[in-house]
Protein backbone atom coordinates (compact mmCIF):
# COMPACT_ATOMS: atom_id res chain seq x y z
CA UNK A 1 0.00 0.00 0.00
CA UNK A 2 1.17 3.45 -0.97
CA UNK A 3 1.94 5.96 1.68
CA UNK A 4 -0.13 8.66 -0.14
CA UNK A 5 -2.86 8.09 -2.30
CA UNK A 6 -4.62 10.78 -4.47
CA UNK A 7 -7.79 9.89 -6.68
CA UNK A 8 -9.74 12.77 -8.56
CA UNK A 9 -8.89 15.21 -6.20
CA UNK A 10 -10.90 18.64 -6.73
CA UNK A 11 -11.16 21.75 -5.19
CA UNK A 12 -13.18 24.42 -6.54
CA UNK A 13 -13.77 27.64 -4.67
CA UNK A 14 -16.73 30.09 -4.91
CA UNK A 15 -15.52 33.11 -5.78
CA UNK A 16 -17.71 37.02 -5.79
CA UNK A 17 -18.02 38.41 -9.30
CA UNK A 18 -16.57 42.43 -9.07
CA UNK A 19 -18.88 44.50 -11.19
CA UNK A 20 -17.00 47.65 -12.60
CA UNK A 21 -18.14 50.87 -12.12
CA UNK A 22 -20.57 52.97 -9.59
CA UNK A 23 -23.44 51.01 -10.72
CA UNK A 24 -21.98 47.71 -10.31
CA UNK A 25 -20.32 48.45 -7.15
CA UNK A 26 -23.91 49.19 -5.76
CA UNK A 27 -25.36 45.69 -7.33
CA UNK A 28 -22.95 44.32 -5.83
CA UNK A 29 -23.21 44.97 -2.70
CA UNK A 30 -27.11 44.36 -2.96
CA UNK A 31 -26.99 41.43 -4.72
CA UNK A 32 -23.91 39.89 -5.16
CA UNK A 33 -23.06 37.37 -7.92
CA UNK A 34 -20.82 34.20 -7.54
CA UNK A 35 -19.01 31.82 -9.52
CA UNK A 36 -16.94 28.85 -9.52
CA UNK A 37 -13.54 28.41 -10.16
CA UNK A 38 -11.66 25.08 -10.50
CA UNK A 39 -8.08 24.99 -8.27
CA UNK A 40 -7.48 21.18 -8.50
CA UNK A 41 -9.20 18.83 -11.61
CA UNK A 42 -8.85 15.62 -10.85
CA UNK A 43 -5.13 15.41 -9.74
CA UNK A 44 -4.94 11.45 -8.96
CA UNK A 45 -1.32 10.35 -8.21
CA UNK A 46 0.39 8.00 -4.90
CA UNK A 47 3.77 8.13 -3.50
CA UNK A 48 5.86 5.52 -2.13
CA UNK A 49 7.77 5.86 1.57
CA UNK A 50 11.60 6.72 0.85
CA UNK A 51 10.29 8.74 -2.20
CA UNK A 52 11.55 12.47 -2.63
CA UNK A 53 9.22 13.69 -5.24
CA UNK A 54 8.78 17.43 -6.55
CA UNK A 55 5.08 18.94 -7.57
CA UNK A 56 5.80 21.67 -9.88
CA UNK A 57 4.00 23.90 -11.85
CA UNK A 58 3.40 27.63 -12.83
CA UNK A 59 1.77 30.73 -10.52
CA UNK A 60 -1.89 29.45 -10.20
CA UNK A 61 -1.72 25.89 -11.45
CA UNK A 62 -3.28 24.28 -8.05
CA UNK A 63 0.01 23.09 -6.17
CA UNK A 64 -0.65 25.07 -2.58
CA UNK A 65 -3.83 23.99 -2.85
CA UNK A 66 -3.09 20.30 -3.24
CA UNK A 67 -0.82 20.59 -0.23
CA UNK A 68 -3.00 22.47 1.17
CA UNK A 69 -5.42 19.06 1.37
CA UNK A 70 -2.72 17.06 1.47
CA UNK A 71 -1.94 18.60 5.16
CA UNK A 72 -5.46 19.19 5.64
CA UNK A 73 -5.85 22.98 5.77
CA UNK A 74 -8.63 22.35 3.53
CA UNK A 75 -11.32 20.12 2.55
CA UNK A 76 -11.20 18.87 -0.67
CA UNK A 77 -14.54 19.27 -2.97
CA UNK A 78 -14.67 15.37 -4.18
CA UNK A 79 -11.93 12.76 -4.57
CA UNK A 80 -10.21 10.91 -1.85
CA UNK A 81 -7.11 11.48 -0.47
CA UNK A 82 -4.85 8.93 2.18
CA UNK A 83 -1.96 9.82 3.83
CA UNK A 84 -0.19 7.49 5.76
CA UNK A 85 -3.26 5.52 6.06
CA UNK A 86 -5.65 8.72 7.31
CA UNK A 87 -8.07 10.90 5.69
CA UNK A 88 -5.99 14.44 6.59
CA UNK A 89 -8.86 16.64 7.43
CA UNK A 90 -10.73 14.14 9.22
CA UNK A 91 -8.00 12.90 11.37
CA UNK A 92 -6.42 16.01 11.65
CA UNK A 93 -4.84 16.04 15.42
CA UNK A 94 -2.95 12.34 14.26
CA UNK A 95 -2.46 13.39 10.91
CA UNK A 96 -0.26 16.23 12.11
CA UNK A 97 1.90 13.96 14.61
CA UNK A 98 2.58 12.41 11.54
CA UNK A 99 3.66 15.04 9.13
CA UNK A 100 6.16 18.72 8.58
CA UNK A 101 5.44 21.39 7.05
CA UNK A 102 8.28 24.00 5.76
CA UNK A 103 6.48 27.16 3.47
CA UNK A 104 8.72 29.37 2.46
CA UNK A 105 7.34 32.53 2.96
CA UNK A 106 5.97 31.76 6.65
CA UNK A 107 7.47 30.90 10.01
CA UNK A 108 6.46 28.06 12.30
CA UNK A 109 8.42 29.56 14.74
CA UNK A 110 7.39 32.45 17.54
CA UNK A 111 8.70 35.92 16.40
CA UNK A 112 9.57 37.13 19.87
CA UNK A 113 10.93 34.33 20.85
CA UNK A 114 15.06 32.66 20.98
CA UNK A 115 14.98 30.12 18.30
CA UNK A 116 15.60 27.05 21.10
CA UNK A 117 12.41 28.55 22.90
CA UNK A 118 10.14 27.79 19.79
CA UNK A 119 11.97 24.37 19.82
CA UNK A 120 11.25 23.90 23.30
CA UNK A 121 7.34 24.86 22.64
CA UNK A 122 7.28 22.32 19.66
CA UNK A 123 8.44 19.85 22.33
CA UNK A 124 5.43 20.74 24.26
CA UNK A 125 3.29 20.42 21.94
CA UNK A 126 3.87 17.69 20.20
CA UNK A 127 4.88 16.04 23.53
CA UNK A 128 7.85 14.77 22.39
CA UNK A 129 9.99 12.63 24.86
CA UNK A 130 12.89 14.95 26.29
CA UNK A 131 15.74 12.55 25.46
CA UNK A 132 14.50 12.00 21.90
CA UNK A 133 14.33 15.84 21.21
CA UNK A 134 17.67 16.62 22.63
CA UNK A 135 19.07 13.93 20.56
CA UNK A 136 17.04 15.14 17.79
CA UNK A 137 18.06 18.46 18.77
CA UNK A 138 21.73 17.81 18.78
CA UNK A 139 21.88 15.99 15.30
CA UNK A 140 19.84 18.95 13.66
CA UNK A 141 22.08 21.88 15.18
CA UNK A 142 25.04 19.97 13.82
CA UNK A 143 23.48 19.33 10.47
CA UNK A 144 22.43 22.80 9.70
CA UNK A 145 24.63 24.52 12.19
CA UNK A 146 21.90 26.15 14.26
CA UNK A 147 24.38 26.48 17.16
CA UNK A 148 25.36 29.84 16.55
CA UNK A 149 21.96 31.54 16.67
CA UNK A 150 20.04 29.37 19.12
CA UNK A 151 19.44 31.99 21.87
CA UNK A 152 18.64 34.73 18.68
CA UNK A 153 15.25 36.12 18.50
CA UNK A 154 13.59 34.50 15.41
CA UNK A 155 12.67 38.35 14.42
CA UNK A 156 16.60 38.99 14.26
CA UNK A 157 17.25 35.96 12.27
CA UNK A 158 18.57 36.33 8.33
CA UNK A 159 16.12 34.41 5.77
CA UNK A 160 18.71 31.81 5.29
CA UNK A 161 18.96 31.10 9.24
CA UNK A 162 15.28 31.17 9.76
CA UNK A 163 14.60 28.65 6.72
CA UNK A 164 17.57 26.20 8.42
CA UNK A 165 15.83 26.71 11.79
CA UNK A 166 12.26 26.29 10.08
CA UNK A 167 13.55 22.52 8.50
CA UNK A 168 14.77 21.75 11.88
CA UNK A 169 11.21 22.77 13.58
CA UNK A 170 9.25 20.30 11.09
CA UNK A 171 11.61 17.48 12.03
CA UNK A 172 11.72 17.78 15.68
CA UNK A 173 8.65 15.44 15.89
CA UNK A 174 10.22 12.47 13.61
CA UNK A 175 6.96 13.15 11.05
CA UNK A 176 6.82 10.89 7.95
CA UNK A 177 6.27 12.77 5.53
CA UNK A 178 7.95 16.50 5.01
CA UNK A 179 5.85 18.81 2.45
CA UNK A 180 8.14 21.65 1.51
CA UNK A 181 6.98 24.86 -0.07
CA UNK A 182 9.47 26.98 -1.59
CA UNK A 183 12.09 25.93 0.81
CA UNK A 184 14.91 28.03 -0.65
CA UNK A 185 13.47 31.06 -1.88
CA UNK A 186 15.04 33.95 -1.58
CA UNK A 187 18.36 32.34 -0.42
CA UNK A 188 21.65 32.40 -1.70
CA UNK A 189 23.85 29.83 -3.67
CA UNK A 190 25.72 28.59 -0.01
CA UNK A 191 22.40 28.14 2.00
CA UNK A 192 20.58 26.33 -1.04
CA UNK A 193 23.42 23.88 -0.64
CA UNK A 194 23.30 23.89 2.64
CA UNK A 195 19.65 22.86 2.93
CA UNK A 196 19.87 20.65 -0.08
CA UNK A 197 22.54 18.75 1.26
CA UNK A 198 20.64 18.43 4.47
CA UNK A 199 16.88 17.57 2.72
CA UNK A 200 19.48 14.08 0.77
CA UNK A 201 21.16 13.66 4.07
CA UNK A 202 17.54 13.38 6.31
CA UNK A 203 16.04 11.52 3.50
CA UNK A 204 18.68 8.74 3.40
CA UNK A 205 19.10 8.23 6.81
CA UNK A 206 15.48 8.63 8.16
CA UNK A 207 13.56 7.67 4.76
CA UNK A 208 11.49 10.47 5.51
CA UNK A 209 9.46 10.79 2.48
CA UNK A 210 9.31 14.84 1.18
CA UNK A 211 6.96 16.68 -1.23
CA UNK A 212 8.56 19.48 -2.92
CA UNK A 213 7.02 22.46 -4.42
CA UNK A 214 9.52 25.16 -5.75
CA UNK A 215 9.78 27.53 -8.99
CA UNK A 216 13.41 26.47 -8.55
CA UNK A 217 14.21 23.67 -10.58
CA UNK A 218 17.64 23.43 -9.75
CA UNK A 219 16.52 22.27 -6.45
CA UNK A 220 14.44 19.39 -8.33
CA UNK A 221 17.16 18.00 -10.46
CA UNK A 222 19.05 18.01 -7.20
CA UNK A 223 16.87 16.11 -4.99
CA UNK A 224 14.15 14.52 -6.66
CA UNK A 225 14.34 11.30 -9.21
CA UNK A 226 10.20 11.91 -9.52
CA UNK A 227 8.43 14.95 -11.01
CA UNK A 228 4.91 15.52 -11.14
CA UNK A 229 3.92 18.22 -13.63
CA UNK A 230 0.54 19.92 -12.89
CA UNK A 231 -0.94 22.88 -15.20
CA UNK A 232 -4.74 24.30 -14.49
CA UNK A 233 -5.05 21.83 -12.21
CA UNK A 234 -4.29 18.74 -13.78
CA UNK A 235 -1.46 16.34 -13.70
CA UNK A 236 -0.04 16.84 -17.08
CA UNK A 237 3.25 14.75 -16.34
CA UNK A 238 4.28 12.07 -13.58
CA UNK A 239 7.64 9.82 -14.03
CA UNK A 240 11.24 10.26 -13.49
CA UNK A 241 13.31 13.36 -14.64
CA UNK A 242 15.34 10.89 -16.81
CA UNK A 243 12.30 10.08 -18.29
CA UNK A 244 11.07 13.34 -18.71
CA UNK A 245 14.73 14.59 -20.73
CA UNK A 246 14.44 11.61 -22.85
CA UNK A 247 10.55 12.13 -24.16
CA UNK A 248 11.04 16.05 -24.55
CA UNK A 249 14.48 16.80 -24.54
CA UNK A 250 15.03 15.95 -27.76
CA UNK A 251 17.75 18.86 -28.62
CA UNK A 252 21.37 18.09 -27.23
CA UNK A 253 23.94 20.17 -27.77
CA UNK A 254 27.98 19.45 -28.48
CA UNK A 255 30.28 21.21 -26.99
CA UNK A 256 33.12 21.38 -29.80
CA UNK A 257 36.79 22.77 -28.35
CA UNK A 258 38.71 22.84 -31.80
CA UNK A 259 42.96 23.73 -32.09
CA UNK A 260 42.36 26.86 -33.53
CA UNK A 261 39.91 28.84 -34.85
CA UNK A 262 37.88 28.01 -37.81
CA UNK A 263 35.76 30.06 -40.47
CA UNK A 264 32.94 28.85 -42.09
CA UNK A 265 32.20 26.00 -39.55
CA UNK A 266 29.79 22.85 -40.61
CA UNK A 267 28.84 19.89 -39.41
CA UNK A 268 26.02 17.35 -41.54
CA UNK A 269 23.09 17.34 -38.74
CA UNK A 270 24.11 19.98 -36.51
CA UNK A 271 23.09 23.20 -35.78
CA UNK A 272 25.84 26.01 -35.37
CA UNK A 273 23.99 28.02 -32.37
CA UNK A 274 26.91 29.45 -30.72
CA UNK A 275 31.24 30.47 -31.68
CA UNK A 276 33.91 31.63 -28.92
CA UNK A 277 37.02 31.69 -30.59
CA UNK A 278 38.13 27.86 -31.10
CA UNK A 279 34.87 26.81 -29.20
CA UNK A 280 31.66 26.30 -30.69
CA UNK A 281 28.35 24.98 -29.64
CA UNK A 282 26.57 22.68 -31.91
CA UNK A 283 22.71 21.31 -30.97
CA UNK A 284 21.56 18.28 -32.50
CA UNK A 285 18.49 16.11 -32.50
CA UNK A 286 18.71 12.87 -30.84
CA UNK A 287 15.87 10.92 -32.74
CA UNK A 288 17.81 12.05 -36.29
CA UNK A 289 21.53 11.73 -35.32
CA UNK A 290 23.22 10.40 -32.34
CA UNK A 291 26.43 11.47 -29.94
CA UNK A 292 28.51 9.19 -31.23
CA UNK A 293 28.35 9.70 -35.21
CA UNK A 294 28.62 13.97 -34.89
CA UNK A 295 31.69 13.56 -32.75
CA UNK A 296 33.16 11.24 -35.45
CA UNK A 297 32.02 13.69 -38.24
CA UNK A 298 33.28 16.27 -36.18
CA UNK A 299 36.74 14.06 -36.00
CA UNK A 300 36.90 14.15 -39.42
CA UNK A 301 36.86 17.43 -40.42
CA UNK A 302 38.61 19.08 -37.96
CA UNK A 303 41.65 18.96 -35.28
CA UNK A 304 39.71 18.38 -32.04
CA UNK A 305 41.30 19.17 -28.14
CA UNK A 306 38.12 18.54 -26.30
CA UNK A 307 34.49 17.28 -26.80
CA UNK A 308 31.12 17.78 -24.12
CA UNK A 309 27.59 16.60 -24.73
CA UNK A 310 25.04 18.62 -22.73
CA UNK A 311 21.58 17.15 -21.72
CA UNK A 312 18.71 20.18 -22.14
CA UNK A 313 18.77 21.99 -19.49
CA UNK A 314 15.40 21.06 -17.23
CA UNK A 315 14.19 24.45 -17.02
CA UNK A 316 13.94 24.04 -20.79
CA UNK A 317 11.97 21.15 -21.21
CA UNK A 318 9.11 22.20 -18.54
CA UNK A 319 9.23 25.55 -20.09
CA UNK A 320 8.14 24.15 -23.50
CA UNK A 321 5.84 21.93 -22.03
CA UNK A 322 3.94 24.84 -20.38
CA UNK A 323 4.23 26.92 -23.15
CA UNK A 324 2.41 23.94 -25.51
CA UNK A 325 -0.07 23.57 -22.42
CA UNK A 326 0.56 19.63 -22.87
CA UNK A 327 2.86 17.11 -21.97
CA UNK A 328 0.70 14.02 -23.97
Amino acid sequence: MSLIEVEDLRKTFRVAVRQQGRLGALKTLLAREYRDVCAVDGVSFTLDAGEMVGYIGPNGAGKSTTIKMLTGILVPSSGRILVDRRVPHQQRVEHVRRIGVVFGQRTQLWWDLPTIESFELLRHIYRIPEPRWRANLREFTELLDLAPFLDTPVRQLSLGQRMRADLAAALLHEPAILFLDEPTIGLDVVAKERIRQFLTDINRARGVTVILTTHDLEDITRLCRRVVLIDHGRVIYDGSLEALRQRFGHQRTLVVDLDQDVDGLQVPGAELVRREGPRAWLRFDREATTAAALIAAVAARYRVRDLTVEEPAIEAIVRGIYETGSAG
